[in-house]
């Protein structure tokens, strides 16, 4: 069935591996593999288990529900929403926090269940989506004392998020700052803090270069699935960047002309789009469009074959220097937006091997 996403379990843990190398070279032993992009597939999941990474993580508490056994402890990444508390405290071991309601909702789902959860304080250090801002320092020291107080909750950690909304790139002023907000609170309740987080993906370029003295942990997972940094995009030496490839079929080739003839509007999305004139071009299509994936995130890996568009059903290619035939598989590589809506859609078959 096509399209459909290849995923190699062998090269996802290559990845990991990898991965868990260059962190604890500087002290970072505790890494979180985040399964969110690939909707935590059980095959995928079951993979990580081998590695010595203590904590895998989700964004949806659904995802960490329908997880394989496993034994690391689960991580709920996005914010728990006080309607799911009792799903969170069942589901998840971990939890990252910043308002003072949730808690609350937390605490009395975990004593319902006689379960003690475990809470990690957000901070925003400029990136301007979760946590607690930084220099809201008495608002941090209140929700942290609201965690020692509460019965049924462990002030287990804190973590800053950056690059996922304000595409803020973390220095070492960030760590710093982020470290003397660490050092605030473990003094306030007056003890050492188990997990402290200090990013994601994009922290990994600072590997060697910074000092990551008192943290622990890092949170990652499109260095894991796609092998790349995410503060400037780069390939991480050793690391495979083709672990999931999608595989899409050719129904249409023909020869046509390269910009549309008549009146020119607005496509399917609404969006105005602007066309180079290239002559007469062979055309293909392949059976994968926008509802599907991210096709702005496809890179053919057929040498000289060009993305030139995508409806919701169907991709356009530039085959001219490449033909192909009805019924050719045509392979690409994904980036992380590609991925993510693969992964997600119910209408692209996923296989690993």
């Amino acid at each position: 069935m096509f399209p459909r996403l290849v995923i190699d379990l062998e090269k996802l843990r290559h990845n990991g591996q990898m991965l868990c190398q260059m962190a604890a070279a500087d002290g970072l032993d505790s890494l979180a593999f985040v399964t969110k992009v690939f909707c935590a597939m059980p095959p995928m999941v079951a993979a990580l288990e081998e590695l010595p990474n203590p904590y895998l993580a989700d964004s949806r508490i659904e995802n960490l529900a329908n997880y394989p056994a496993t034994g690391k402890q689960k991580i709920l990444l996005r914010l728990p929403m006080p309607s799911q508390a009792e799903q969170v405290a069942a589901h998840a071991d971990i939890s990252f926090c910043s308002e003072p309601a949730a808690l609350s909702a937390l605490d009395r789902a975990a004593g319902d269940l006689g379960r003690r959860h475990k809470v990690v304080l957000m901070v925003d250090m400029g990136d301007l989506r979760e946590g607690v801002f930084f220099r809201d320092r008495a608002d941090l020291l209140a929700l942290a004392r609201q965690v020692e107080d509460a019965a049924n909750l462990e002030l287990y950690g804190m973590a800053f998020n950056v690059t996922c909304y304000g595409s803020v790139i973390p220095t070492q002023q960030t760590l710093d700052d982020f470290r003397a907000l660490v050092r605030l609170v473990e003094e306030d309740v007056g003890r050492r803090l188990p997990f402290v987080s200090c990013g994601n993906s994009s922290s990994l370029y600072m590997l060697k270069q910074a000092d990551f003295s008192g943290f622990n942990n890092l949170r990652l997972g499109e260095s894991l699935l796609l092998g790349r940094e995410t503060a400037y995009g780069a390939d991480l030496p050793g690391l495979y960047q083709d672990v999931v490839i999608l595989e899409a079929e050719v129904v249409e080739s023909k020869v046509k002309p390269s910009y549309p003839i008549g009146k020119i509007g607005v496509n399917a999305f609404g969006q105005t789009v602007e066309y180079t004139d290239k002559g007469d071009r062979l055309r293909a299509i392949a059976a994968v469009g926008q509802q599907d994936i991210d096709c702005g995130g496809l890179t053919p890996l057929t040498p000289g074959m060009e993305v030139f568009g995508a409806s919701s059903d169907h991709l356009l290619l530039d085959v001219t220097g490449c033909p192909v035939q009805v019924g050719d598989i045509i392979r690409f590589k994904v980036d992380y937006s590609a991925a993510l809506r693969a992964f997600t859609s119910p209408y692209v078959e996923k296989i690993c091997e």
